[in-house]
């Protein structure tokens, strides 16, 4: 049974532990495939969001998509890079957060995705939470907790 004192801790709100938007690796909409294979490689991300202009959360793109979508029957389809658009092999259907939820809904979430994306009410971006920074908080919460 989990105590009164270790309830407070999962239902803190995850906003402190949100990496914030500015800090994240995107892409947005209407840049090109050949882009996002760049900015995915640089980074070395295995999964980045896409924003639209106002910079609303539209869906993430994986190193696994981008390759997906240039696989030819006999060989890899380079050349289609420029031409194919984030938009068109993005994955649309993700789980996401708002900056109110808790840490045990952002620790519910985590189990399956090595991060989830934060969204504000009107779904502007706002950053995202990291199995890491939830690891680290949990780590540290109970080694300070008093028996």
């Amino acid at each position: 049974m989990i105590s009164i004192k270790h309830k407070d801790f999962l239902f803190t709100p995850i906003v402190e532990y949100i990496i914030p938007a500015e800090k994240v690796a995107h892409v947005q909409v209407g840049n090109n495939a050949e882009h996002a294979l760049l900015v995915l490689t640089k980074t070395g991300y295995s999964s980045i969001p896409v924003l639209d202009a106002g910079d609303r959360l539209k869906g993430l793109l994986s190193m696994r998509t981008v390759t997906d979508s240039i696989l030819g029957l006999a060989h890899i389809e380079y050349e289609r890079l420029p031409d194919l658009k984030v938009d068109e092999i993005m994955r649309t259907e993700i789980h996401t957060l708002k900056t109110t939820d808790t840490f045990q809904r952002g620790l519910d979430y985590l189990i399956d995705h090595p991060f989830v994306c934060v969204v504000e009410e009107d779904g502007t971006f706002s950053g995202i939470l990291t199995r890491r920074v939830i690891l680290k908080q949990f780590k540290k919460y109970i080694y300070n907790v008093q028996y």
